[in-house]
């Protein structure tokens, strides 16, 4: 499979799995390494998993090749993302650029910003934001004692999630023609905790204001 071909098969996970023949777990693990944090956010990390999890009979791999492969590869590509942030900060992104857009990172550094740690677990189920918090935590100088234990973490609970509903699902006839319709609910159900909470943060806030708006109580 060239490069064009991988390109083409982006958004067909099983067809981009089987085009890598006997090198299927090399694939996987550079597909995951890149989205993880070498800023190329439009790959399809969570589909893949839980693809390769279906698939592994047919792919001739094994379910703790595919753990092992792509816990190494996530956390790995998150190192790459957080040194680049570290090192060159904002510097990388521009507002008018393709893929390194201003607007992805300050969303990232939001995210980063507003659950701390925790988003190295968290944004590791949003897709694009994964790409960029470790990015983000490199340019808010997170120590990095405290960054790679976050990694660690996330790498494996998304991993670990992503084979395990292949693995639960892998057995129902027809699942690979319905990944792309799982993979929405998994996102919606993963984001919707953040969506939620910032639902009841803006709430908050407005409360608040109509507080500081209403005149002062007379005292008797």
């Amino acid at each position: 499979m060239n490069f064009s071909d991988i390109l083409s098969s982006l958004s067909n996970p099983e067809a981009l799995l089987q085009g890598f023949g006997p090198w299927v777990l090399a694939g996987l693990g550079i597909i995951i390494f890149i989205e993880s944090g070498v800023l190329f956010p439009f790959l399809p990390g969570d589909s893949l998993l839980v693809t390769a999890a279906v698939l592994r009979s047919e792919l001739d791999i094994q379910v703790w090749q595919i753990l092992v492969v792509s816990i190494v590869a996530a956390f790995l590509g998150d190192q790459v993302g957080y040194y680049l942030g570290h090192t060159f900060g904002r510097r990388l992104f521009k507002d008018d650029a393709k893929v390194l857009r201003t607007d992805r990172l300050e969303a990232a550094e939001a995210f980063f910003a507003k659950y701390g740690p925790l988003s190295l677990v968290l944004g590791r189920f949003v897709p694009i934001v994964r790409t960029y918090i470790p990015l983000a935590a490199g340019t808010a100088n997170m120590p990095y004692r405290k960054f790679i234990g976050w990694n660690v973490t996330g790498a494996v609970a998304w991993v670990l999630s992503m084979v395990a509903v292949g693995v639960l699902l892998g057995n129902i006839p027809g699942i690979t023609s319905s990944i792309d319709k799982i993979m929405l609910l998994i996102i919606f159900i993963s984001v919707l905790p953040i969506v939620i909470s910032g639902v009841n943060a803006r709430r908050k806030a407005k409360r608040a204001q109509r507080l500081e708006k209403l005149p002062p109580a007379e005292g008797k």
